[in-house]
């Protein structure tokens, strides 16, 4: 199980481990957006520091409706104490955790400051 918080601004909050080039574990809060189907996020700033590997480009369609092109890099997180690498989509906002890779697990939050998020695998 993963556990986090509802922070102030009422977003549910998790530590995601993520590894630099070098295989350096960095841990990072990270908000949960079932909004975003993609699997993660970073900043230029923190992807450029990890080294992470391009892989490609991606497209999306925003909540708006208009669409934008960002680079997609390759990363290692540990998730659920395990291992595992996944696409990191490139975006100039806080760091956010996506609904793909949520998938297979249950999560529940607490609607209120410093209330329990929790995902739980199926």
């Amino acid at each position: 199980m993963i556990t986090g918080r509802v922070n102030a601004d009422y977003e549910p909050i998790i530590r995601l481990g993520v590894c630099d080039y070098d295989g350096k574990l960095y841990e990072q809060n990270v908000i949960v957006d079932t909004g975003f189907n993609g699997w993660f996020s970073l900043p230029s700033d923190f992807i450029s520091m990890l080294k992470l590997p391009w892989k490609r480009r991606g497209r999306a369609t925003l909540g708006d409706g208009s669409e934008c092109i960002f680079d997609v890099y390759e990363a290692v997180v540990v998730w659920d104490k395990k291992p595992l690498v996944i696409p990191v989509d490139k975006a100039e906002s806080d760091p956010l955790l996506g609904m793909s890779l949520m998938k297979g697990y249950r999560l529940t939050v607490d609607g209120m400051e410093n209330g329990t998020v929790k995902l739980e695998k199926l």
